[in-house]
């Protein structure tokens, strides 16, 4: 995979758009819908724009697409969207015995938010250091809904020995993905400058990327609750994280402001690019230049809408088959309709997105990640017999 194909020559991707270029890092080969494109060349024509650079997970987005590095002199805050500092942090995990089952069982409700005067003793705190982000204590230590998870995965194949092992990674170790962002507090961000400025620019930036920033940090302090959540849950010690970058921001680079939307920083970064949970997961080595945004895939990327995953994959599957998936891993979601929205076949082929970025000398393959538990939603009816109990309490004092 870290060589060209042979007797192929990837074509100039760049192709004039108005002001600005466009850049799709993809080959012939892979699944990029015209709309996305369509996208990215609306995106091109705004005042101040230079460059677009699309990642090969390039899909639509609301308004902008989704997987895509977008540089301008003007800071447009719907490029980054309401889920600002969504991220993909990778954590080591000492276990002894690693049996899916088992784990499936004991994964906490990551739907249930950690209150601070009410968990007060909960363990999981102690990640936290100093104040929390904007003061923003709602929905802290939740995974949130959508494409959003946490996994426990295996290192599968190493690819890149060396880098490995400086991470501290071999062969069978366990790691937790936490894929999450900002919650609540992102949206309230975009929301507060849509409702007066709708898709135009900031009229301050500083104070936009002011609020910006305590959202990146809240993501990734949210990350690190989740991650020490499970540990204790699963009965290991929690551990700081090997890998935390996020894809949903902004940043100021050469005097222009960098928009990422659905793509890591790829600059000397590593990046865990996610797959789906009935796929491998890759933890590359990024390198990618201003051509690319300084920027790589952040995963797969959809290839069907939530509503046709969820029309087809009716057709096909039974809930189910869906909570195991083709390698062996379990699936914890009480949610029926997201099951089939997220389904492995409602993505493209992460092996052709990491093809792609190879092809075109954005990133070193280091490892791969398989599933063995993948968290999206509460499963009620499989929890912990000592949650379940809280939870009526609970109810009980509505």
């Amino acid at each position: 995979m870290s060589q060209r194909p042979s007797g192929q020559e990837s074509p100039p991707p760049t192709a004039a758009a108005g002001p600005a270029t466009v850049t799709v890092f993809a080959s012939p080969s892979s699944w990029i819908e015209s709309d996305a494109l369509a996208q990215c060349h609306q995106v091109a024509a705004l005042d101040g724009m230079t460059h677009v650079a699309a990642m090969p997970d390039l899909h639509p987005g609301k308004g902008a697409p989704i997987g895509a590095a977008m540089t301008s002199t003007v800071l447009y805050p719907f490029l980054v969207g309401s889920d600002i500092g969504c991220g993909i942090a990778v954590f080591p995990m000492r276990l002894k015995r690693a049996v899916p089952e088992r784990l499936a069982a004991r994964f906490p409700d990551l739907d249930r938010a950690l209150d601070p005067e009410r968990d007060a003793g909960d363990p999981a705190w102690a990640v936290v250091e100093g104040d929390i982000p904007a003061g923003h204590v709602e929905g802290l230590g939740t995974v949130g809904r959508g494409n959003h998870f946490v996994e426990l995965a295996r290192i599968g194949t190493v690819l890149d020995a060396g880098h490995a092992g400086r991470l501290g990674l071999a062969e069978g170790d366990l790691v937790l993905v936490v894929h999450s962002g900002s919650r609540g507090l992102g949206e309230r961000i975009l929301r507060a400058h849509t409702e007066v400025h709708g898709a135009g620019p900031a009229p301050d930036p500083g104070a936009y990327l002011a609020m910006h920033d305590d959202a990146v940090r809240w993501g990734s302090l949210n990350r690190r609750l989740m991650a020490a959540r499970v540990a204790h849950a699963l009965g290991a010690e929690p551990a700081e994280p090997l890998v935390d970058q996020c894809h949903n921001l902004v940043e100021v680079r050469d005097g222009a402001y960098l928009h990422r939307k659905g793509a890591a920083p790829g600059d000397g970064r590593d990046v865990l690019i996610a797959g789906t949970r009935g796929t491998p997961s890759y933890l590359v080595a990024a390198h990618a230049g201003p051509d690319a945004g300084h920027s790589v895939a952040h995963g797969a990327g959809r290839k069907m809408s939530r509503a046709d995953a969820l029309r087809r994959g009716r057709a096909k599957h039974t809930v189910e088959e869906l909570r195991r998936t083709p390698v062996g891993s379990l699936v914890v979601c009480g949610d029926r309709q997201l099951l089939f929205e997220e389904a492995p076949t409602a993505y493209k082929r992460i092996e052709q997105v990491i093809a792609d970025l190879v092809a075109h000398d954005l990133a070193t393959p280091v490892a791969t990640t398989i599933p063995l538990v993948t968290y999206k939603t509460a499963d009620l009816g499989s929890a912990p017999r000592r949650e379940q109990r809280e939870r009526r309490r609970e109810r009980g004092r509505r």
